[in-house]
């Protein structure tokens, strides 16, 4: 004899109601439709400021208890999307609002300015005055140099949600990452500021993520969009990038971009325009292929910063090119230099495993050597060379800072 289950209370005012069109055997089933945009598609409805209803209910057919397991699914189903109901989420989002400062195009200026004032970049607050934002979007052409280099100013001036300008002063900066830490004075912190953390996990693609900033030097405005490819390559950085399908914007460029909980997961820093507006201070370039800076490989630059210690990524030396073996394409040695040589590489050589790791690309290799190792420290090498697989250990250099002259491609508001 059937039996429905009764509707019962869970934590977080979570419920489970009773739907007969789902059934044990799963032969038929109907999921409420998604109705609110930061959903994933997992069949959960929001709405207003109500306690989240998760319509997955069911005919049970003599099972006791059953009703307990389904209000417990849907519990772990909300828990895994990362998701809160609509007054929470607003509220995270408000939460990164305040965490936002826009960087000025002029530099700090005295109480009695007037006139307007122009906005060519974002940045995040992570607390105790540190704001985090793209190095290229306070960089200004350096008059001491010919060849086009750029130069972080030692201040600069931002403003906040609140329009309160005051002044911060550089900590550091990293080229590989083209990001750059300064500092408010304490006695000048804006009222209001939050503080933004950055999240332990890396962004997973599909993740629902959104970022504040200033585009078209206009805002704080919010954009929202999930994560395609975290391990994408632009030549602007030498590290990889989190491709995101989310509209950005010149004026986007330092903005944090944050998951569903206002956790930093990626600093934005470029764009592949596909829209350009043309005025009288320029082009202004908007897309929705957008890239940023993976936020736990800043989150170690910065802590290093805030510590006042350089931080150096190590190097092995190989510049590489694909061969192609049957029926596949591997890494091969172009060249050997610095640590890679004096350890005996060869030209031709095809990497087969770096620590017992699989070598497929260069980039993974890549992003192995960056985010795993540290320098001077000896790792091991497996290659094939004359169809004989060989051993070599290797001890890695620290990578040489230089500042990088490729202008990133998406442009702070001039």
């Amino acid at each position: 004899m059937d039996r429905s289950v009764e509707t019962r209370r869970m934590q977080h005012g979570t419920f489970c109601g009773i739907n007969p069109h789902v059934s044990l055997a799963g032969r038929r089933h109907h999921m409420p439709p998604v109705s609110d945009p930061t959903s994933s598609g997992t069949g959960l409805r929001f709405s207003g400021t109500r306690p989240v209803h998760c319509m997955l209910n069911m005919t049970v057919k003599g099972v006791k208890g059953l009703g307990w397991a389904t209000c417990l699914l849907c519990s772990s189903l909300i828990a895994a999307t990362g998701l809160a109901e609509p007054a929470d989420f607003a509220e995270v989002v408000n939460q990164a609002r305040q965490g936002t400062v826009g960087i000025l195009s002029r530099g700090p200026a005295s109480s009695a300015s007037t006139g307007r004032f122009s906005v060519r970049g974002a940045g995040v607050y992570l607390g105790d005055g540190y704001v985090l934002t793209a190095r290229h979007a306070t960089t200004r052409p350096a008059r001491s140099h010919e060849d086009g280099d750029m130069t972080a100013p030692t201040d600069i001036a931002v403003v906040s949600n609140a329009l309160d300008e005051v002044p911060a002063r550089l900590v550091g900066m990293n080229h590989f990452l083209d990001i750059a830490l300064y500092r408010i004075p304490h006695e000048d912190i804006p009222e209001g500021l939050s503080a933004r953390r950055f999240a332990e996990a890396e962004a997973l693609p599909g993740e629902r993520v959104f970022t504040v900033g200033y585009p078209l030097g206009w805002g704080p405005a919010v954009s929202y969009g999930s994560v395609g490819n975290p391990q994408t390559f632009l030549k602007t950085v030498e590290s990889r990038l989190v491709q995101v399908d989310l509209s950005s914007c010149s004026g986007n460029s330092g903005g944090g971009l944050f998951n569903t909980r206002g956790e930093i997961v990626g600093v934005v820093h470029a764009i592949i325009p596909t829209d350009t507006q043309h005025t009288t201070q320029g082009d202004h370039h908007c897309s929705r292929f957008a890239f940023a800076v993976p936020g736990p490989f800043a989150h170690k630059v910065v802590a290093a910063l805030q510590r006042g210690e350089p931080f150096h990524f190590a190097t092995l030396g190989l510049r590489l090119a694909s061969v192609k073996i049957g029926n596949r394409w591997r890494v091969a040695v172009a060249k050997a230099t610095g640590p890679a040589r004096r350890a005996g590489f060869h030209k031709g050589d095809v990497l087969l495993s770096l620590d017992g790791q699989r070598v497929d690309s260069a980039s993974q290799l890549k992003n192995y050597v960056m985010e795993e190792t540290h320098p001077f420290q000896t790792v091991i090498v497996r290659v094939l060379r004359d169809d004989r697989e060989r051993v070599i250990r290797v001890t890695l250099g620290k990578a040489r800072e230089t500042v990088n002259r490729r202008r990133p491609v998406i442009r702070p508001q001039e």
